[in-house]
């Protein structure tokens, strides 16, 4: 009994260890993929993002993004931030994205990475239709609003002889609320990106006037943290597509009457 007994605790070893050598191997586990993108954004942007009557989220950087989580695969979610501190947002990984006619600058170069740029901008100048103001010379000694933290701050800053002469440069959560108080005359002018200022000024038509002269020209792009190097990619190449295929050229045209992709 106990030669039995060894030999069928031999048994059981040398099968153990059969299975264990033709048992496949456990893989490494796979890099994990964003199964979801959150945009951050402001949600007072038109056109770019901004809500209609039923308070849903719309406009061209939302159908763009919409599109692009479509190929890439990725649920989309927007989410508005304040976009004064929308850098922070996006490094502290609250957002993966920011979608938002956002304009590449220098600046922003050092805290966070671009896509190509896919629109063209001006920072223009809005006022009142019966305003005496021609030029940006004319600004000297008027009072100025701008959205806090937009370019169109950097853009009138750069311009130092006019930006000193400013009787005030008053700062505006959003760009609406900057032409209520234009309307109000509690600013002389505002400075906004063109495609929201000719936007919102079309909706009211006859209250406000575009000043021929400008403040630049200046690039949209994508957002992303620097490190994450593989989303860059995948949405450089995704709407370098989107170009290429008509894509963007038509969802332009349903928002501005034209293509003007970049």
């Amino acid at each position: 009994m106990k030669k039995l007994s060894a030999v069928l605790m031999m048994s059981a070893l040398l099968a153990a260890c059969g299975q264990s050598d033709n048992a496949p191997q456990a893989s490494a586990p796979a890099a994990a993929v964003a199964q979801k993108v959150v945009v951050g954004l402001d949600d007072n942007f038109p056109p770019m993002g901004f809500r209609d009557e039923k308070n849903q989220l719309v406009g061209f950087d939302i159908d763009m993004a919409k599109e692009a989580s479509r190929r890439l695969g990725v649920e989309v979610e927007f989410k508005p931030i304040d976009w004064s501190a929308k850098e922070a947002e996006l490094n502290g990984k609250r957002v993966d994205v920011l979608w938002n006619g956002l304009t590449i600058t220098e600046e922003r170069k050092k805290n966070i990475a671009f896509t190509a740029p896919y629109m063209a901008n001006h920072q223009i100048i809005l006022v009142a239709a019966n305003s005496p103001i021609k030029t940006r010379a004319d600004l000297a000694g008027h009072v100025v609003g701008a959205q806090d933290g937009s370019s169109a701050v950097d853009a009138i800053k750069k311009d130092e002889a006019v930006f000193k002469s400013l009787k005030e440069l008053k700062m505006f959560g959003d760009n609406v609320t900057a032409l209520m108080d234009l309307s109000a005359t509690r600013l002389d002018a505002v400075v906004v990106d063109e495609v929201v200022g000719r936007y919102l000024a079309s909706k009211r038509e006859g209250q406000y006037r575009v000043l021929e002269e400008n403040f630049g020209t200046e690039d949209y792009g994508v957002g992303v943290r620097k490190d994450d190097t593989e989303l860059l990619g995948k949405l450089d190449k995704t709407l370098a597509e989107m170009k290429q295929d008509g894509t963007s050229g038509r969802i332009a045209t349903q928002w501005f009457g034209a293509d003007i992709i970049k």
